[in-house]
């Protein structure tokens, strides 16, 4: 097991794919072996990874290659979906695998409230063998997670940090002063640093992705408190959010000749990014800073 305390950058990565929309197994393995150059956690199977578009044998078959490969940084193993027993399922067959944490999102559509929650993260976490994360995110979910539920939960063994994406810096800190034992970390890129401030250990990420090193070292800084260049990160990490998560990052890295096509599953289309200058011109931006970075090391 790593020490995923460690990591201040988890990349939530893309699932490359072929032109028939099947999975780019070569593309893959190079975007995997960026993320461990860079020293970054990788978070797997999650909305970025399109898992919900992903059938069971794919999951499984995405899952055991990126183990194979022998990265030598932890993996993070997504857990959606709104079927329970779907859930359970899949947990007792991730914890026969070598990964290292789970992120639990709460459950799509059904829009629970408190003890709905609790009862669903409890149930799972109890099964789960590895730390887990909560994963807040309404704009997706529909309903937030609960400051209640995340009080009722704050003691629970495998209840090891929450993933905060809803935007908010009062949200932010409730989630902390509800379970102060409990590590918290940025869902959104743009949001780092003024959560960093409130006491965020890191970023699960998606400008990872396209920038691994630089956003391995934007996330450093950040925690660190030495971050500075607001408006450059605002404006780079902002344009991967032009069209829905991971659209953006696909054409880029597309467009960079790092993945061989910038397909997605339906219901996400790689049309509804006709236009690449935004992306192309936030590349600029970070390949720029970066550079500035390394220089003056």
């Amino acid at each position: 097991m790593s020490d995923i305390d460690s990591y201040q950058i988890w990349t939530a990565i893309i699932t490359p794919m072929q032109p028939d929309a099947s999975i780019d197994y070569d593309s893959f393995a190079d975007l995997l072996r960026e993320q461990a150059a860079a020293g970054n956690g990788i978070t797997i199977l999650g909305s970025t990874g399109e898992a919900l578009n992903l059938d069971l044998a794919e999951r499984q078959e995405i899952l055991n290659f990126a183990i194979g490969l022998n990265l030598n940084v932890p993996l993070m193993v997504g857990v959606g979906g709104i079927n329970l027993h779907d859930q359970i399922a899949w947990i007792k067959y991730l914890n026969s695998l070598a990964v290292d944490s789970y992120l639990l999102v709460v459950p799509l559509y059904a829009k629970p409230g408190i003890y709905g929650q609790h009862d669903w993260f409890k149930t799972l976490m109890n099964i789960a063998d590895k730390p887990c994360i909560l994963y807040n995110v309404p704009n997706r979910t529909a309903k937030s997670l609960e400051f209640e539920t995340v009080k009722m939960l704050s003691g629970h063994p495998r209840f090891w940090a929450i993933k905060e994406a809803s935007g908010s810096e009062a949200a932010f800190a409730k989630y902390m002063a509800a379970a102060p034992n409990v590590r918290m970390m940025s869902g959104d890129d743009p949001m780092l640093p003024a959560f960093a401030k409130l006491g965020a250990k890191g970023v699960i990420s998606v400008a990872g992705n396209t920038w691994p090193a630089a956003t391995h070292e934007y996330a450093l800084q950040c925690v660190n408190g030495t971050f500075k260049d607001h408006e450059i990160w605002a404006k780079a990490t902002a344009a991967l959010f032009c069209a829905s998560n991971p659209i953006p990052a696909k054409a880029l890295l597309h467009d960079l000749g790092r993945i061989k096509t910038p397909e997605l599953r339906l219901p996400l289309s790689s049309k509804d990014m006709a236009d690449l200058s935004i992306v192309r011109e936030a590349n600029k931006l970070v390949e720029d800073w970066f550079s500035n970075q390394t220089r003056e090391v």
